[in-house]
């Protein structure tokens, strides 16, 4: 009997160091991927991003044509005209000359003031400036969903790990606890009472997988990956940053620039006020055959003056508007003030009391570790009963995915804190 058991131990010492050998060579195989990577997939797959880029291009296309409408427009133009009178009726010549031809280039230039043109400029700069701002946003935004789906996979390997190997921990003690309980040293109730947790476990385990492959999915959905690929997380190492001023803040910056906005508005409402003044000058053939047509050959030239005088009082209006628009800014920017405060304060607070609290779960972890450990030298010897080696275990455990779980909270906060300071 003795020397079946010695050659069954040994079997199962050779399977379990081939076991650990294959998935050794799996896990040296394994893809790992890290957080880096992930952010850097998912800016470059945004559509977002590359709409806004779109707009920064467009914006310097409108700064370019604006350029060139200030300078001569030159424009090619021809008409030709027939009045015919028949019997006597018809248009009178004096008036429609019978028939009359023309064939002009015509050269026109508006006279800007050099304020004008240049609020014209300031204004597509702003919009641009506007845009470059809402893509630093949509980055951070991008950034920061992006780290915490990645926390949420990471933390699902880990409890995927964890259950696995709490599992076949389990499954080993279950053969000595079968033994045990075939020569007498435990209750056949106790071995099935181990037996049904041991199958729990499992369960979780697999539970945990189906967990961690949807984590994974979501993360590749997120960064815009095609990818099925079971693969190993590296540890995501994101660092607490330095609390910055709001005032140089990316979120503030959208207040400032609509402040600059409305400001250039209102001077583009005055300068479409100002007396407005332009040249022209065409040449050409411009004929009524009256007298020598070949002849009509010529040039003209002249200016235009326009003086706003009364238009009801929209220019009033307007300002009116821009009013009201400034209003609405200031109460956005004020609340978002307050709401930032509060925001910094809050998750100040939680980081504090979760760091504290994984202390606390540290000394717990210690104390039922070692309890398991004596457990572990108790149960050859049947002196621990199967539902106290079980309860230290479940402590453990509990123990253990608490730690997990403050430890994953902790960086979510950290995530959140890095976002609101930007």
């Amino acid at each position: 009997m003795n020397k079946q058991s010695a050659i069954c131990r040994y079997f199962k010492i050779l399977f379990f160091v081939f076991w650990v050998c294959i998935i050794s060579i799996h896990l040296s195989f394994a893809q790992t991927k890290d957080l880096n990577f992930y952010i850097e997939y998912a800016k470059q797959n945004s559509p977002l991003l590359k709409d806004l880029q779109s707009q920064i291009l467009a914006n310097k296309l409108d700064s370019i044509r604006l350029r060139a409408s200030i300078g001569p427009q030159v424009g090619a133009n021809s008409t030709g005209t027939y009045a015919p009178v028949i019997r006597g009726y018809g248009y009178d010549d004096a008036l429609s000359n019978g028939k009359t031809f023309n064939a002009l280039v015509t050269v026109n230039k508006a006279i800007l003031g050099r304020g004008n043109i240049n609020n014209q400029f300031n204004s597509i700069t702003l919009s641009t400036d506007s845009v470059t701002n809402t893509i630093r946003i949509s980055r951070q935004d991008l950034q920061k969903s992006i780290v915490a789906q990645y926390i949420t996979a990471f933390a699902s390997q880990q409890q995927l790990d964890f259950n696995t190997e709490v599992y076949h921990l389990l499954k080993d003690e279950e053969g000595v606890l079968k033994k045990l309980t075939q020569n007498n040293v435990y209750k056949q109730a106790e071995y099935l009472t181990f037996f049904v947790s041991l199958q729990q476990q499992e369960l979780l385990a697999k539970q945990s997988r189906i967990t961690y492959i949807n984590d994974i999915g979501t993360l590749n959905y997120l960064s815009g990956i095609t990818d099925t690929a079971i693969i190993k997380l590296a540890p995501p190492v994101i660092d607490l940053k330095a609390y910055a001023d709001l005032s140089n803040s990316v979120f503030a910056a959208k207040y400032t620039l609509d402040s600059l906005r409305l400001v250039n508005n209102r001077k583009q409402i005055d300068f479409n006020y100002k007396p407005k003044a332009g040249v022209y000058a065409d040449a050409g053939y411009n004929s009524s055959f009256i007298n020598q047509p070949y002849k009509n050959f010529g040039t003209s030239f002249g200016f235009t003056v326009s003086v706003p005088i009364y238009d009801g009082h929209q220019r009033k209006l307007q300002y009116n508007k821009i009013n009201l628009a400034e209003l609405t800014r200031l109460a956005y920017r004020d609340f978002f003030h307050k709401q930032h405060q509060q925001q910094i304060f809050q998750l100040s607070r939680q980081l504090k009391e979760t760091e504290a609290l994984n202390q606390q779960i540290n000394e717990q972890i210690r104390f039922t570790k070692n309890l398991v450990e004596v457990n572990n030298k108790l149960l050859p010897t049947g002196d621990i009963r199967i539902s106290d080696y079980i309860i230290a275990i479940n402590n453990y455990l509990n123990a253990q995915n608490l730690l997990r779980q403050t430890s994953i909270n902790r960086l979510q906060l950290i995530n959140e804190l890095n976002y609101w300071n930007q």
